[in-house]
């Protein structure tokens, strides 16, 4: 299956809502369309009557009028409520979709996509592909519709008209989309990719502002901000000029069909073939048909948005992921010691080895701290063991059943992990620490609240149902942290990873929560990361990672 497809199938469960959509709104096409037709039939009947004598038929054209003037309200309102809520549909699946699929992959994979980009997918992308049912595909749908049966009540009053009408709507079927879409998938594709890379400077000139304040650097960066907004401007101009060029062949080509069809009404009125009335139907037919038709411009531009935002959906939702589940995966023991046996590992096929033979062993119960210079496969090792990369050599076991005959799901049952820059949920505090253990009482958050020091804290801002604000913003750094290690704590784990836990706390708090971190570990193994330095009695080993391995000592 290729990766458009992906897209679409999620697209497929909502059909029965774009096809009523899509029918109400050739419904209310038709209704315009026939109204100005049986409009034309009664004025012009009405007015070669008027003041001689003879019959007309008054009451059922206006009736006519009445139900379809009725009709067209009714249908425009029910297409606008059922058309929104669909679109609101797909765009709730779509992003629950997407974040389930990219969710697969492994921090290294979405790694290689700036923040902005992929909020850019998120929004951007998944808005033009909401609505390409219900602007793009669905109204040309309908417009074939009421094109179609246009033509037929002209062929039924009179077949050369039809043919002629037939003619100029073959011409704009073949000139529209020529003007507006032909070859112009790679331009819509470079618009979506312009717009993304837009929202990720921006993105990152909100979130480095301090940085760039601090060094002078913000003109430059605005002025890069500013390069990319220009850039966009000259695309849409492009795309609004196409429109343009577009609407304006239409109208000449409307033109000339309606001088050409005024001439074949005209002939067949003076032949004695077709009666006056029938002749300003079709006429009046014809303008609305021109007019309907005027939309398939703009239908036809959302059609290329779609199909590039589509491609950029898959590109991330449709890769597979790094680390895949094992058809049979075995059970994962309760407790055991973790080994890691003659790893190798290396980012790229062609790059220096991050880890070269590297060997470590934990015992149940056991602390080790690792430290080491930047660089040197701290978070590498960290990601072997949550199983977000694969060594290339060796193997990682737990209980002596290596790691990838396990399901994922299953091995993260044993991991209690807290990540350098472990995020603080905008809620409640109950439910950050409910992220760790959701079957946690009360009385077990407070006292985990009392171990990380956080419970007078806590108290003053309302209790467990206070509400912590987006990213935290109502705690200060090292609150967060201690929210965040409470959180991994909390989680019934034999195995405790913590990476820098004691970052953005001030030295006493630090020196105090490592302290007593044997006590809330309770027994469990533990792998620290950290650069610091660690209060005697904290870890059984302290270990070093240079050159790929482990070793015991500080190098010199």
């Amino acid at each position: 299956m290729s990766r458009i497809q992906s897209t679409r199938l999620l697209l497929r469960g909502h059909r029965r809502g774009v096809l009523l959509a899509v029918a109400l709104m050739l419904l209310t096409l038709l209704a315009g369309v026939g109204l100005l037709g049986v409009s034309g039939a009664f004025l012009t009947g009405a007015a070669l009557t008027y003041g001689v004598l003879g019959s007309f038929n008054f009451f059922t054209p206006s009736a006519g009028i009445r139900g379809l003037t009725l009709a067209r309200i009714v249908s425009r309102y029910l297409e606008k409520l059922l058309g929104h809520d669909t679109m609101l549909r797909i765009a709730r699946d779509l992003r629950s979709w997407f974040f389930a699929r990219a969710l697969r992959l492994s921090p290294a994979q979405l790694g290689r996509l700036r923040t902005g980009d992929l909020l850019a997918r998120l929004l951007d992308d998944i808005d033009a592909v909401d609505g390409l049912l219900l602007r793009a595909t669905g109204p040309l749908l309908a417009l074939l519709g009421i094109g179609v049966l246009g033509l037929g009540v002209v062929a039924w009053l009179h077949p050369p008209s039809a043919a002629w009408l037939a003619l100029i709507a073959v011409l704009l079927a073949i000139v529209v989309p020529a003007c507006v879409a032909w070859r112009r998938a790679a331009e819509e594709s470079l618009r979506a990719q312009r717009r993304a890379a837009l929202r990720a400077r921006l993105h990152e000139l909100y979130e480095g502002r301090a940085d760039l304040a601090a060094l002078d650097a913000t003109a430059g960066w605005l002025a890069r901000v500013e390069a990319d907004a220009n850039d966009i401007a000259d695309l849409e101009r492009t795309r609004r000029r196409r429109l343009a060029d577009a609407q304006a062949l239409h109208g000449g080509i409307a033109a000339v069909g309606l001088l050409g069809l005024l001439w074949s009404v005209a002939t067949g009125f003076t032949a004695g073939a077709l009666p006056a009335a029938h002749a300003a139907a079709i006429f009046f037919i014809a303008i609305g048909l021109f007019e309907a038709w005027a939309g398939a411009g703009l239908a036809w531009q959302a059609l290329l948005a779609a199909r590039a935002s589509i491609t950029r959906l898959d590109a991330v939702a449709g890769a597979s992921p790094a680390v895949q589940d094992p058809a049979q995966p075995v059970a994962v023991p309760a407790h055991g010691a973790l080994r890691f046996e003659d790893v190798r590992f290396a980012w790229a096929a062609d790059a220096r080895p991050v880890l070269d033979g590297l060997d470590l062993s934990i015992a149940p119960g056991e602390r080790i701290a690792i430290s080491g210079d930047s660089g040197a496969g701290k978070s590498t090792l960290s990601a072997l063991l949550l199983r977000s990369a694969e060594a290339q050599a060796g193997q990682v076991t737990w209980a002596g059943v290596d790691l990838r005959a396990m399901a994922q799901a299953d091995w993260y049952a044993r991991i209690a992990w807290l990540p350098q820059n472990a995020p603080v949920f905008a809620g409640r505090v109950r439910d950050n620490l409910m992220f760790g253990a959701p079957q946690a009482d009360d009385a077990t958050l407070w006292a985990m609240l009392a171990q990380v020091r956080l419970k007078g804290w806590a108290e003053r801002i309302g209790g467990l149902d206070a509400w912590v604000g987006e990213a935290g913003v109502t705690m200060s750094a090292g609150q967060a942290r201690r929210l965040a290690l409470a959180r991994a704590l909390l989680r019934d784990a034999p195995l405790v990873v913590l990476d820098e836990p004691t970052e953005g706390l001030d030295h006493d708090t630090a020196d105090a929560l490592l302290r007593e971190l044997p006590e809330l570990l309770a027994g469990r193994s533990l792998l620290l990361i950290t650069h610091g330095a660690l209060p005697p009695g904290l870890v059984d080993r302290h270990l070093w990672l240079r050159d790929g391995r482990l070793h015991d000592a500080d190098p010199v």
